[in-house]
């Protein structure tokens, strides 16, 4: 099969894991011990270097609160590989790009501090090798990708007694469900009927995701999504990947009924779990190992997979193999239209890698929808084409006295309706963008909320990207973000005569979210702009999740789970859909191979 590989482009390397030593030329410091901090994801990384006259001796992050499982991935490797070739040209750790260069400012510092040449090190060469080694492996199962999808597959297929062999390119697993807001439709289980949902069904959720996604859903593949979604969602309770049910179900716009709970510890706290049941069910899985080539038998069925990590060549042969690499958000040569300049914030490690091999020569797997992408109304643009969302802040914000405002100091929404009604809004407005409202009291709770610091946007004070303007008065606030002062102070003034008289006049917010009038200042505008992670396009599959070729037939031996797959969702996602989805046909995918497998036994019995 002719391989092929321009998917690279514009694609984060990998971190690499075999470079040799490259130390500088006459390098020289005053030995000792020296610390250093600079700005992670979550807060400082704190770093501590020891030198002799010649050489880094050591590197150690002795404080952080970066992400388990992301973040932490570069504080465990990332030390090592700089004294390992002496240099602070190292590859970041691909995933955990804010983390990384947090360890690397703060290790230059301490150069700087040891007297050492601090530039110099950031350009010292580091070599890199080709893998040398070969190794053949034999496997049930193959499963390319270890995010939701993926963990939860090996999850339900070490239970039905596979073999599998995972393969996940990036140094940790985890994926999109990681770094999401950690939220999951849980429709028809046991969980929703105890939180006291007992009326919800089948039909209304397809009715529901239909109307969000322009009808454009795919009704086999949404109705056997809402089949199966409420037994998946038990299961993941009994397995250990748990629902914060204190926290309860949550009131969306989006649907008829309520039918989404938060994972506890959000979808960081989802993911370490199934990292743990991965590690107990006995797969075996290669990280830092990259799937590059599908094998087939010549007939169009696939036999196995080709991958490489930094020493290894693999060649794996398997009765099955399941893609469930995640979506092509990363990958600008794979988006159409629009999702080109739309601002992104999910994995970098959604390069499109399974859509390209399923496509290549010989294997023709046929696609739907490439052109959509989810996005969302709520994302700040922390650099040049890349987001950050404000979601977690903006939900309790929205309970207390926070509104939305166009450029020209007018509210233009129900701040409560759909993110799509809110984005289609957002996007006629100046700018395609919003201003998020906030007094003090509630600025409080949403910086607290919101997940990550902004204290370096706020003394920015809307000069810069992301705007976080503020003033003492409405005002000063108004002007820093240069929106029209006199309107907003009358948009104010006019919302709190709607909290007062507990209704909205204009857009109908609810009266559950106008306990409060906006209140005394400080007071904050907080950009809001579209933002996308999610790609809705992908591989078309049937119902037994096999992937169809530009043909129409299954293609042997192939499967698809998660993002990678086009058409469950429309042309847009409504909330806690993705995550749902991907476990969901992870658990599916794993149970309708071993049903085909023990088939082929009893056949060949």
């Amino acid at each position: 099969m002719k391989k092929r590989n321009w998917f690279l482009t514009g694609a984060c390397t990998l971190a690499s894991a075999a470079m040799m030593s490259a130390a500088v030329f006459g390098a020289s410091y005053t030995p000792g011990t020296y610390e250093a901090a600079a700005a992670g994801r979550n807060g400082d990384v704190k770093v501590e270097v020891t030198f002799t006259e010649d050489a880094i001796e050591s590197v150690n992050v002795t404080e952080h609160a970066e992400t388990d499982g992301i973040g932490t991935t570069a504080v465990e490797t990332l030390p090592g590989a700089i004294v390992d070739n002496q240099s602070l040209g190292v590859d970041v750790v691909a995933g955990a790009t804010i983390t990384s260069e947090a360890i690397l400012a703060a290790a230059a510092d301490c150069v700087t501090q040891a007297g050492g040449d601090a530039e110099a090190l950031k350009v010292a060469a580091v070599e890199e090798k080709e893998p040398e080694l070969q190794e053949e492996l034999d496997a049930d199962l193959v499963i390319i990708g270890g995010g939701g999808a993926g963990m939860t597959a090996a999850v339900r297929a070490g239970q039905l007694g596979l073999d599998v062999v995972l393969l996940e390119k990036m140094p940790f697993m985890g994926g999109a469900i990681s770094i999401s807001g950690g939220n999951q439709v849980v429709m028809g289980s046991r969980m929703q009927q105890d939180l006291g949902v007992t009326d919800d069904s089948v039909e209304s959720m397809v009715e529901d995701f239909m109307a969000n996604g322009a009808d454009l859903n795919v009704p086999e593949l949404i109705t056997l999504y809402a089949e199966n979604v409420g037994e998946t969602s038990d299961w993941l309770q009994e397995n250990g990947v748990t629902f914060n049910l204190e926290g309860g179900l949550h009131k969306l716009a989006e649907y008829s009924h309520d039918r989404e709970l938060a994972y506890t510890g959000s979808g960081a706290g989802a993911a370490e779990a199934l990292r743990g049941l991965v590690e107990e069910s006995g797969a075996k899985v290669l990280l830092n190992t990259r799937a590059t080539e599908l094998l087939s038998d010549g007939n169009g069925n696939v036999t196995g997979v080709v991958a490489n990590d930094a020493d290894t060549v693999y060649t794996i042969s398997a009765d099955a193999v399941l893609l469930a690499t995640g979506g092509y958000g990363y990958n600008k040569d794979l988006l159409e239209g629009d999702m080109k300049n739309a601002l992104y914030y999910g994995p970098v490690s959604s390069t499109g890698d399974g859509l390209i091999m399923a496509t290549a020569e010989g294997i023709d797997a046929d696609t739907r929808l490439l052109e959509y992408g989810k996005r969302y109304p709520n994302g700040i643009e922390v650099s040049e084409g890349i987001a950050k969302s404000t979601i977690n802040g903006n939900i309790p914000a929205w309970t207390m006295s926070a509104i939305l405002v166009n450029q020209e100091g007018k509210r233009v929404v129900n701040e409560k309706a759909s993110n799509r009604t809110i984005l289609e809004t957002e996007l006629q407005q100046t700018g395609q963008m919003l201003y998020l409202v906030m007094d003090q009291a509630t600025f409080d709770v949403w910086k607290d909320a919101v997940g990550y610091d902004v204290s370096e946007y706020l003394e920015a004070n809307g000069s810069s990207t992301p705007v976080f303007a503020h003033g003492e008065t409405i005002a000063e606030a108004a002007e820093a973000a240069g929106v029209d002062p006199d309107a907003l102070a009358e948009t104010i003034e006019t919302y709190n005569g709607y909290v007062e008289a507990g209704e909205d006049a204009e857009f109908g917010r609810s009266a559950d979210y106008m306990t409060m009038p906006v209140g005394d200042g400080p007071y904050y505008l907080v950009e809001q702009k579209p933002r996308f992670a999610t790609t809705m396009g992908g591989l078309v599959i049937d119902e037994e999740l096999h992937v169809i070729n530009k043909d129409g037939a299954v293609i042997g031996g192939l499967y698809a789970a998660g993002e990678v797959v086009g058409g469950v969702m429309g042309d847009d996602s409504p909330s806690g859909a993705n995550n749902g989805w991907a476990v969901t046909s992870g658990k599916l995918a794993a149970e309708s191979i071993a049903a085909a497998l023990e088939t082929a036994e009893d056949v060949a019995a």
